[in-house]
Formats: structure tokens, sequence, C-alpha cells
């Protein structure tokens, strides 16, 4: 069902992509490790591994339909943009258009990637930073260099 009937609607699960966990709401965490973040909130918070990606990046999963991706902190990162959220919706260009109407701030156009996503970035009007993200094909990791750990 969807919750939102305006521009964009929130992700109505039409679309399957392994590549990206399987919410609407995926809080993206910066960490300076990596790795080492995965492993003590596997340890710590009962999340799993989901997918790893190189050394950069990791999905994990945590309950039936929970995930959240753990980021590199690039160099010279502004504090206020370590921690993002992405949003998975059923149309990225028509959001995109209304966000940008709004008086969103648009950090990245709509493009699709290779790991099955159509995505955009903004700041809202405080300067929080949000993907929006819309499958539209099912990734296969391997052909990016990752490994799916679980399902």
């Amino acid at each position: 069902m969807c919750l939102w009937t305006g521009p964009g609607t929130l992700y109505e699960s039409c679309c399957t992509n392994c590549s990206i966990p399987n919410a609407v709401v995926i809080p993206e965490l910066a960490h300076p490790n990596v790795s080492e973040a995965a492993k003590w909130l596997y340890r710590a918070f009962g999340f799993r591994e989901r997918l790893l990606i190189e050394n950069h990046r990791a999905q994990l999963s945590v309950g039936k339909s929970g995930g959240i991706v753990v980021m590199e902190v690039p160099p010279d990162t502004a504090a206020d943009s370590l921690h993002k959220v992405m949003v998975r919706i059923d149309n990225v260009r028509e959001h995109h258009a209304n966000a940008q109407a709004h008086g969103a701030v648009i950090l990245r156009a709509p493009e699709d990637y290779p790991f099955g996503e159509r995505q955009y970035t903004a700041k809202d009007f405080a300067g929080q930073v949000w993907t929006f993200t819309e499958t539209i094909a099912d990734g296969d990791p391997a052909q990016w260099s990752c490994t799916l750990v679980d399902q």
C-alpha cells in the first residue's frame, strides 16, 4: 500500500533489486572503517551483513525488512553531511521535479546506475542530505565488485 500519493510515491514493491535493501527508508551512516563498523553492528545490535561493496560500503539488514548502509567517510567531509537518508520511491524524475519546485537544493540530478537504481540527491531546508531511489532493474552485484552475503 502506498503511503503517500504525491509526486514519486513511496516504494510499493513493484520491482525487486538484490543490490538494495528491501526497505523504504534506509539510513546511510558514515564510519571511518566500514568493515569494523559492520562487524561491531552485527555483534552489538544484531545487524546482518547483506552486501559488501569492496571496502567502502556495506549494506546491513535487520529484522524482516529493515536495512542500513554503512559508508566510508570521504576525506574532507563536512560534519553535517556524514549521515544521510535514502528513501525508495516509485518515480524519481517526478519526485525530483517536485522537490526542486519547492526549494530543495539538488546536489545530484536523477541518474541511472548499473546497480539497478535511478537516484537523485538533495538537501532540505535545514541542510540535511536525502537520496531518493527508484528500482529500475535487478542489478547483479557481481558486475560491480560486490559480494552478496545475505538476501
